[in-house]
C-alpha cells in the first residue's frame, strides 16, 4: 500500500517538494516555493506526495484563493499533478487524483477543476488522464482548456476576462512569473544577468499576489513569454533557448 504526506507547518522545511530534488542551482527556488505554500496552507492549500525520493504529488487549493486567472465559487482547483520516472502506470496518479476528489466531496465542493491543453504543452496535465474520470471542457483560450468535474448543478468557473486577450501592452520580450514553481528563480537570474551582458530588453513581471494572480494576462502564471505584446509560450527558459527563440522571432 503507498504511503502518501500531505505537507504542513509542522513537516515542510524537512520534507522535500518534488520538483527540484537534489538539484543544488534550484535550492534558492525551493526555498521560495515552500514560503508560498506555507503562506497558502491558511487558505485550505494541500500538497500531497508519495513518501519516496521523486516527483510524485498532486497540489489544488479552492478556486476563490488559488492563484490563477480563473473565477468561480465552491470548486477546487488543481495546479499540478505530476508522476514521473519509474513511478508512473502503477495507479499513483490515480490514487492522488481521487483523493482530491473525495476530499473536495468532503469539504463540500461542487466541484474540482483544472488546466489542461489540447496540444501537450510544459507543467500540465493530460487532458485525456482527466477526462477518463469524467472531467469536461467548460472554457478555453486558444489551446488552453480548462476542466471541471461537477459534483453539484451549480455554475461552473471561467477564464478571468483579462487572460482572454492572451496579450500585454509592453512590445518587449515579457516573462511574467511566479513562486508556484520552483525552477523560475534560478532562470530569472540566469536571463537577467544573460540579458543585461547582451544588451537585450528583458522585462520580468513576479505575480507576487492573489490579486495580480486573478489578474494576468494569460491562463499560465508560473511563466509566461510575452514578445510584442503577444503571449507565445509557457516555456521556462534558459540564456540557450532565449537566444534561439529570440532567432526564430
Amino acid at each position: 500500500m503507498n504511503e502518501y504526506i500531505n505537507l504542513n507547518l509542522e513537516n515542510i522545511d524537512k520534507e522535500h517538494i518534488c520538483c527540484a530534488i537534489g538539484d543544488p542551482k534550484h535550492q534558492d527556488g525551493v526555498v521560495c516555493k515552500k514560503e508560498w505554500i506555507k503562506n497558502k496552507l491558511k487558505d485550505g492549500h494541500v500538497f500531497r506526495k508519495l513518501n519516496a525520493r521523486g516527483k510524485i504529488f498532486i497540489e489544488y487549493e479552492p478556486i476563490e484563493t488559488a492563484w490563477t486567472p480563473i473565477n468561480g465559487k465552491n470548486y477546487e482547483y488543481i495546479y499540478c499533478l505530476w508522476v514521473a520516472g519509474s513511478f508512473k502506470e502503477k495507479g499513483i496518479g490515480k490514487e492522488l487524483l481521487e483523493y482530491a476528489i473525495n476530499d473536495a466531496k468532503g469539504k463540500g465542493r461542487s466541484g474540482i477543476c483544472t488546466l489542461v491543453s489540447k496540444k501537450k504543452k510544459p507543467f500540465l496535465g493530460e487532458k485525456k488522464f482527466f477526462e477518463h474520470f469524467g472531467f469536461e471542457v467548460v472554457d478555453a483560450i486558444e489551446d488552453y482548456e480548462l476542466l471541471a468535474l461537477k459534483f453539484k448543478n451549480d455554475e461552473t468557473p471561467k477564464f478571468n476576462e483579462t487572460a482572454r486577450a492572451m496579450k500585454i501592452d509592453n512590445q518587449d520580450f515579457t516573462i511574467y512569473y511566479s513562486n508556484e514553481c520552483p525552477y523560475v528563480e534560478h532562470e530569472v537570474k540566469e536571463l537577467s544577468d544573460y540579458a543585461k551582458e547582451n544588451n537585450i530588453k528583458l522585462n520580468f513581471i513576479k505575480i507576487d499576489s492573489l490579486e495580480k494572480a486573478k489578474n494576468s494576462p494569460c491562463v499560465f502564471n508560473n511563466w509566461a513569454n510575452f514578445y510584442k505584446g503577444k503571449f507565445i509560450s509557457n516555456t521556462i527558459l534558459n540564456p540557450n533557448a532565449l537566444e534561439k527563440l529570440l532567432k526564430k522571432l
